[in-house]
């Protein structure tokens, strides 16, 4: 009888332990992330993570919805999608994902940032300023931006078009003196695949009406919040899309046609 309580223990353990297990809190210095950059590059759209997953792994992040319609913003563990149209809805628990990187958001460091003049020199400022590239980061950025430049791409209809196609056909918008908060990650070259290599960045506004994919910015003054990651947990698609797709092909030119 005392065996058999011990195996049935052993079981329960392994089951809670399991490293894909969807229902298990990723806090700390964990990064939770829902399919690759790669499969979102060959038009891999359909939403195989729910919000609510995303919910219990991080309250920070970015990513997008199924069929690609529109931005996801995650801060301060609310989620909004922007949308083509320049609206920003709050996210429902059952909205699905087919891509996005969230984090319980624990800075180690807090530090004022020098003035930039668009978003190159803010990444060359960023990374002078990391210890090493080959950690994964979150950054948080707030401050009331001269300049911000953003985007947001329609629903797609299938067949789904490439990224970089559905890309080129992105609204822009851009907008003077707005308050708001840049949230963002850096991904180490070695991921490449997994997630954009560099820094991938989306823009709210305090009044939380205006949001997008960063394209551009410019900063006076700006407050960095930057927290490290030594963790990744990737939960890829379980369907038939993620299957067949041809994954793990160059795609660097569409990856900059597309993000960039």
């Amino acid at each position: 009888m005392k065996t058999s309580r011990l195996i049935s223990l052993a079981a329960l353990l392994s089951l809670l332990l399991l490293p894909g297990c969807s229902h298990c809190n990723r806090k700390g210095d964990s990064l939770y992330q829902a399919s690759t950059i790669d499969a979102l590059l060959v038009g891999i759209y359909d939403g195989s993570t729910s919000f609510t997953d995303l919910r219990r792994n991080g309250d920070f992040g970015l990513g997008t919805f199924d069929a690609l319609d529109g931005e996801m913003i995650g801060l301060d563990g609310a989620f909004y999608q922007a949308k083509a149209d320049g609206t920003v809805l709050p996210v429902a628990d059952t909205a699905r994902t087919p891509f996005a990187v969230v984090k319980f958001f624990a800075p180690e460091t807090t530090l004022s940032l020098a003035a930039t003049p668009d978003l190159g020199s803010l990444m060359q400022q960023l990374d002078a300023l990391l210890p090493t590239p080959n950690y994964f980061y979150a950054l948080k950025i707030e401050g009331t931006f001269p300049v911000i430049k953003i985007r947001s791409v329609p629903a797609q209809q299938k067949p789904y078009p490439g990224l970089a196609e559905a890309a080129s056909r992105q609204t822009v918008f851009q907008f003077q003196a707005i308050p708001g908060t840049i949230v963002g990650f850096r991904t180490p070259d070695f991921a490449k695949g997994i997630n954009l290599p560099g820094y991938h960045f989306h823009f709210i506004s305090t009044d939380r009406n205006i949001g997008g994919h960063l394209l551009d910015c410019r900063i006076d003054t700006a407050r960095l919040s930057l927290d490290k990651a030594v963790e990744l947990h990737l939960a890829l698609p379980e369907n038939s899309e993620f299957s067949r797709g041809k994954l793990g092909r160059d795609h660097g030119r569409d990856l900059e046609k597309a993000e960039r």
